[in-house]
Parts: structure tokens; sequence; C-alpha cells
């Protein structure tokens, strides 16, 4: 059975998390809007420069996943555990990850993309 690359490995994994990201940066979005600060422009702005960013990557990952034949389908879960499929060159690999990993991760990735832990680009 062939082994998944670093680099499949990461894309897949970009392809759970970032949707996450997305999800997270929309429902703190309409939270911004609603919390009557006195100038929630730079707040909001900030948001949506965060999730542009996101769905550019999240577009990236896309191309890379196609050109190589790979595919994610999330699977079983549990209050601890999420189980992820990865499908690549006809095999499948069954992957379950903590959920408190998961959350752990997005939190990272929402770091990354609000400019706390620099540029964007050095997750890659």
């Amino acid at each position: 059975m062939p082994v998944l690359s670093e680099e499949m490995l990461d894309a897949l994994e970009k392809l759970i998390y970032l949707p996450m990201v997305m999800t997270v940066l929309a429902k703190d979005r309409e939270l911004f809007s609603k919390a009557g600060f006195k100038l929630p422009r730079p707040y909001l702005e900030l948001l949506d420069q965060a999730d542009r960013a996101v769905q550019q990557e999240l577009k990236n990952v896309h191309q890379v996943i196609r050109s190589q034949g790979l595919k994610v389908v999330r699977g079983e879960g549990d209050e601890l555990f999420t189980e992820y499929i990865f499908f690549h060159q006809g095999y499948e690999e069954h992957r379950r990850y903590l959920n408190v990993r998961l959350r752990n991760q997005v939190e990272e990735y929402l770091q990354l993309y609000l400019g706390k832990r620099g540029d964007a680009n050095d997750k890659n």
C-alpha cells in the first residue's frame, strides 16, 4: 500500500482544517457586526482579509488534491475523536483525530491568518 507523502498529508489535513477556519471566521464576523463596536470596520476588515487568505489557500490545496488524485471524506465521530478517510492511488487510509487536536490546529491557523504569527504563507 502506498504511503502518503508529507506533502500529500499536509494538503489533505489542510482540506480538513481550512473549511473549519472559514466557519469560525464567518461566525466571528457575524458576532463583530452585531457587537455594537464604535468602530467595527477595522475588525471586520481584518476578518475579511483573513477569510480571503484562507479561501486562496484552500483553492491552492484543491489544485494539489486534484493533481495528485487525492480525496478526503469525514467518517465516524464521537465526543473524543473524528475519523477521516484519505483516498489515494486506489487505496484508503483511515485516520482518527482527537477533537481537541482539531480545535487546537484551527486555533493555530486562526492566529496565523489573523497575523499573530507572521505571514500566512509561512505555514506552507
